[in-house]
Parts: structure tokens; C-alpha cells; sequence
């Protein structure tokens, strides 16, 4: 699931030009130091990963050896991706390290970089963007990059407050796969039928907040039922929640689900519940408007650059009271959104193609700048 922002990014550059994404992890169970893999997925996508053994012993020593680990791992991908050609751009999705990689590589090979940020760690609640370094490190690569795009406006505000500066910030939206995510047919359903889909961690996604909304729904006789769809660190004790609550007949989780059958029950749905403290901007309303469902979300991040009157209905972050009349008017009024509309909204805008098109756009205008 963390992947997967930069994996669809990673197709819709692929429409146009050969990528090679390279992926690093440690894998305790690894039966050598570095295990490589390559996939061959699209005709212009080619996918290296390597995986190298987590060295356990003195803490620090243990570390420095990991670190070492992962920078070696990049090296060996790289020149590994170099025998389908020369790489013309390298581009860095998340800091600090990669950056830091990125730009040496690109120093070596006298080539530019460019960085897309997704996380939410620079957003003022979370203030985890800590450490001397790291912000030394981060302002460093985030400098010398030909261009920073981030998911939302909010998102590149937050970056530019920690001084990570750039003469060119554009806003790069996630990516929707529309042959996927589309309207169906469905009949109307005997009573509301709303649809929640998170990575279960509360402290972002207040499960619990919008669990304790469906008990007041509940308390005031009102007719619904919710699918909660997702796994994560909160997920088990979620459920217990909501049979604390005695939400039983109100509520389903499914658990994770994944492609074709995520899809069909979102289309399913009649509108989309995200009730989150925070967030960048989650590809889970875009995925729901392109399947014709309007949305309820909180006016965080960069929710409010997608959501509006036309499409759904944006609460206060944590305001119970308006998420539960929130829920309340979209039970009456969901069947006047116009599928097709909602729909269109999102083509334009987030389609892989529409995406890939912008991205090709800004690789040939980093090129021809940094040409001899």
C-alpha cells in the first residue's frame, strides 16, 4: 500500500517514455546479502528490486552496516537498469536518504533530478520532521533539484516552513486507474449504503471518531449501513470498538482488498466516509469519484483542493456533531449527484493518461534547461 502512489506514477510516465523503477528493502529472511529481481511489467516498465539482509548485532555498528546495505543495494540497481540505455533524469520519490542518493548519482552521471514528496510527516499536527541532519541533508538535495513536485498545495506549504526551498514547486496529483474505478449498474439500495477505505491507523484516520458518529446515526433511529474496508495497525481493535458500541448490524469489515474487487464495492457504494485528522490527498476520493459516488471528508490537507459542493460534503476535522448531520444529508441527497459529472471531474485532472502527459511535459522542459 505505501507503494502504491509512486507505482501508479511510475505507469503513467510509462505511456510515454522506459522507466525503471528500483525498489530497496531489508528482508531478515534473505538468503544472501543482496537478492535482486527484475520484473518486466509494461513494454516501458521495467521494475528492479533488491532486497538485502538486516545485519543484527551492536546497535550502532548494526546501523552504520544497514546504511551501508541500502546505498550499495541502489548502486547495484542502478548499474543494472544502465544496460537497457543511458539514464537521461532520475526522479526521487520520498527524502531524505533517496535524495541524498539521487543527487549523488545524478552528480556522477552529470544528469538532473527531480523529487516527489508525498508525505504527511512536514504537516504542521505531526511535526515530525526532526533532526538536524536530516533537515541539513533535505535542504541540501531539495536545493539543487530541477523541480520539487508535491501531492497538494498544503503539502508543499508545510515543505517550504522547514526552509526546504526551491526556485520550481508544482503540485503533481496522485493517479487514477479510470478502466478500473467506473460507475456500475446498481439499484437503489433499501437504505444508505456508505463506504469507509484507510490504512486503520487512527491517529490519521479517526476510525474511532467516525465509528462513534454511526452510534449517534444509530441513536437516532436512523436507517444506513457502512462497510469499513482496509487493514492496519488499528484494525483489530477497531472491531472491538465497534461491538463495544454495538454496531453489529450496521457494520461490516472486509479487510484489505485490493483491484478489481476494491473497485466493485466502492462503485457498490453511495458515497464515500472519510473522517481523517490529516491527510495529503487521498487517492481513495479521487478512486470514488471516478466511480460516480460522491464524498464526505474532513477539510484537511489537500481534500478541500478536490472537494466541494458539487461533489460532497467537507466537516471540520474531528467535529463529530458535523460529521454525524454530514452523513444525515448525504442520506437524502446523494441520488441528485450526477455520476457521469463526478466523473469527469477526475479524468481530467488525475487520469493516468492526463498525469503521464504532464509529467512527460516537465521531463523534456528539465532536459532541454539543463542541455549543454
Amino acid at each position: 500500500m505505501f507503494g502504491l502512489f509512486i507505482r501508479r506514477h511510475a505507469e503513467a510516465v510509462a505511456l510515454i517514455n522506459q522507466v525503471t523503477v528500483i525498489y530497496v528493502h531489508a528482508d531478515d529472511k534473505a538468503s544472501s546479502i543482496y537478492e535482486i529481481l527484475v520484473a518486466n511489467e509494461q513494454k516501458n516498465l521495467n521494475e528492479i528490486r533488491v532486497y538485502f539482509k538486516k545485519h543484527k548485532g551492536f546497535q550502532l555498528a548494526s546501523k552504520l552496516i544497514n546504511q551501508w546495505r541500502y546505498f550499495k543495494a541502489h548502486f547495484k540497481a542502478v548499474k543494472l537498469a544502465e544496460r537497457n540505455g543511458v539514464i537521461d533524469l532520475i526522479h526521487i520519490h520520498i527524502l531524505t536518504r533517496l535524495g541524498v542518493l539521487g543527487w549523488f548519482l545524478a552528480l556522477q552521471r552529470k544528469i538532473p533530478y527531480l523529487i516527489t514528496e508525498h508525505w504527511s510527516r512536514y504537516l504542521p499536527i505531526n511535526k515530525e520532521f526532526n533532526g538536524y541532519f536530516r533537515k541539513l541533508a533535505s535542504r541540501f538535495v531539495v536545493k539543487r533539484a530541477a523541480m520539487v513536485t508535491t501531492v497538494t498545495r498544503d503539502l508543499m506549504t508545510a515543505m517550504q516552513s522547514y526552509k526546504l526551498m526551491n526556485n520550481r514547486y508544482v503540485v503533481l496529483p496522485n493517479v487514477v486507474d479510470m478502466k478500473r474505478f467506473k460507475p456500475i449498474p446498481k439499484g437503489e439500495h433499501e437504505k444508505p449504503h456508505f463506504i469507509h477505505i484507510s490504512c486503520f491507523e487512527d491517529k490519521s484516520k479517526n476510525v474511532s471518531g467516525l465509528l462513534r458518529a454511526i452510534a449517534r446515526l444509530k441513536a437516532q433511529g436512523k436507517e444506513f449501513f457502512f462497510t469499513l474496508i482496509g487493514d492496519g495497525m488499528d484494525y483489530e481493535v477497531m472491531k472491538s470498538y465497534a461491538d463495544e458500541l454495538q454496531l453489529k448490524e450496521y457494520v461490516e469489515f472486509t479487510g484489505l482488498l485490493q483491484g478489481d474487487e476494491l473497485a466493485r464495492n466502492l462503485a457498490c457504494a453511495d458515497a464515500l466516509i472519510l473522517f481523517s485528522n490529516y491527510e495529503n490527498l487521498p487517492v481513495v476520493i479521487l478512486e470514488a469519484l471516478a466511480c460516480g459516488i460522491p464524498v464526505v471528508a474532513t477539510r484537511v490537507g489537500g481534500i478541500p483542493e478536490m472537494v466541494d459542493q458539487t461533489n460532497g460534503i467537507l466537516v471540520q476535522a474531528g467535529d463529530e456533531d458535523a460529521l454525524t448531520a454530514a452523513l444525515i444529508q448525504m442520506a437524502a441527497t446523494y441520488l441528485t449527484y450526477d455520476p457521469a459529472k463526478l466523473r469527469q471531474m477526475v479524468k481530467h485532472r488525475y487520469g493516468m493518461e492526463a498525469v503521464g502527459l504532464q509529467l512527460d511535459n516537465w521531463y523534456s522542459e528539465i532536459l532541454q534547461t539543463k542541455a549543454p
